[in-house]
């Protein structure tokens, strides 16, 4: 029985002396490709919004606010997840984001926003937190799905077509700018500036999901 594990141990202590470089590439290749499969299901799992909701606190207060916009039902059945608009697609964004994100795993532990009391607390640095992000991204998590070149001004709603055609088109304002509360209830907006043209202070209120809706349908 000693003498087998120590043929084992040496083996495994040099495995170049009893096995051929041939089958240790290949072992290589083979342990490779598991582990990279493994690793891509499991980033791939971090991305599916049951893994997302499975905390209370996201399914709580996110989640129910996203239930009743038009990024979670509306007219062509077509869906955005949590991590359609808070994770990139590209994949070296996308390890950067879940770098990033693993500092939220501490909040969970120590129940920073375990409760609704704590989750509007800290709702404004939530919210402005991932408004800096895309702003900084040039709305990259948007860009995903809605593509500038493709627009059809004529489907859009006349202040809509008046941003889009010209502060869009021109860099000045990105996606972001404009579009905050379209999938969560806005903070107090007081001192944010909205990026719209004109005054549009009464659909910036504390609370509202408006933004959207207004620039979307307005006549």
């Amino acid at each position: 029985m000693w003498k087998t594990l120590k043929a084992y141990w040496k083996t495994f202590n040099r495995p170049a002396t009893h096995i051929s470089l041939g089958v240790l590439t290949l072992g290589g290749f083979i342990a490779g490709i598991i582990f990279w499969g493994g690793f891509n299901t499991a980033l791939e799992f971090t991305n599916t919004e049951e893994f997302c909701i499975s905390c209370h606190e996201m399914k709580a207060n996110p989640y129910e606010e996203l239930i009743p916009t038009i990024h979670y039902t509306n007219r062509s059945g077509v869906r955005a997840t949590c991590s359609d608009c808070h994770v990139p697609h590209d994949w070296t964004y996308k390890i950067a984001r879940k770098m990033e994100a693993s500092k939220e795993v501490w909040g969970w532990i120590f129940g920073t926003i375990d409760t609704r009391e704590k989750f509007l607390d800290k709702r404004r640095m939530l919210a402005e937190r991932e408004w800096r992000r895309l702003k900084a991204n040039d709305s990259l998590e948007c860009r995903n799905c809605h593509n500038f070149e493709y627009m059809d001004f004529t489907q859009q709603s006349p202040r809509a077509r008046e941003m889009h055609s010209t502060l869009l088109a021109s860099g000045e304002n990105t996606c972001i700018d404009c579009h905050k509360g379209i999938a969560h209830n806005l903070p107090d907006m007081r001192g944010v500036e909205s990026g719209f043209h004109g005054d549009l202070s009464e659909v910036y209120a504390p609370g509202s999901t408006a933004v959207a809706r207004f620039l979307l349908t307005e006549e």
